[in-house]
């Protein structure tokens, strides 16, 4: 099954990937919006003829991605893969990182990371500005790094 890419004004894919689905047309089997991916839209259809007839009635579709040769582009599904797998919230993340928590009761705190567990998507901070080191431990996704030891 071809999957088709299509490009949306910035900011409004899950918006275009939304009406997309909604159509709930038979000849389209699946919409994604992956948030690595700026711009485009990739929708997996029988023909880039049925594509091309609903993006007509979505706003902020601006069309389909088209090939060398004029016509509509395809991508593999091997392509794609790498969308579909979600990745950690942990990745990228090493002991001994400075971070920021963004999320929870010690928000907007500073803290070195002590141990990061990636089963459990979490890491182990120690607070910058406590007067005794307490290790606190929080989500991947309540922290963002601030310097990172291998830069």
């Amino acid at each position: 099954m071809p999957i088709y890419s299509v490009k949306t004004t910035a900011s409004q894919e899950r918006t275009v990937a939304d009406m997309i689905a909604s159509k709930e047309m038979a000849e389209i089997h699946a919409v994604l919006a992956p948030d690595q991916l700026t711009s485009y839209v990739m929708v997996e259809a029988d023909s880039d003829a049925i594509i091309r007839r609903v993006l007509e009635e979505v706003p902020h579709a601006r069309g389909l991605v088209e090939g060398p040769g004029g016509e509509a582009g395809q991508s593999s599904m091997s392509e794609v893969e790498h969308f579909l797998s979600p990745t950690p919230d942990v990745e990228g993340i090493a002991e001994g990182d400075i971070v920021e928590l963004i999320a929870g009761p010690f928000k907007g705190e500073k803290a070195q990371v002590q141990r990061i567990d990636e089963g459990k998507d979490q890491v182990t901070v120690e607070l910058y500005e406590a007067t005794v080191p307490i290790p606190v431990t929080v989500r991947g996704d309540q922290i963002r790094v601030l310097d990172s030891d291998e830069r």
